[in-house]
């Protein structure tokens, strides 16, 4: 049985060092910070970088998007999250 959402969010907070979680949840800033410096992602200057720019940043990292420019900046669907998973090591089955 394939896994489900949060069980591909939940392998991916592991995989970066976080806590899993027991409900249903997004990723929260820091999360999306955690893999992008599990994937080498450089978002530039900024101390703090909007969620929506950390989403394209990996995006366009894990090859879901083309680049940057053509990365959606919107929550990850089930498919972005096993792309991400597999790229920063986490257990998941397609």
């Amino acid at each position: 049985m394939s896994p489900t959402v949060h069980e591909v969010r939940n392998e991916i907070r592991s995989a970066t060092g976080r806590f899993e979680r027991e409900f249903e949840a997004s990723f929260t800033k820091e999360e999306l910070q955690a893999i992008c410096e599990a994937l080498e992602v450089d978002i530039g200057e900024v101390e703090r970088p909007a969620t929506s720019q950390m989403r394209r940043h990996i995006r366009a990292e894990t090859g879901i998007a083309e680049s940057l420019e053509a990365a959606d900046d919107s929550t990850f669907r089930k498919a972005d999250l096993q792309v991400i998973a597999e790229r920063v090591g986490a257990l998941s089955e397609p």
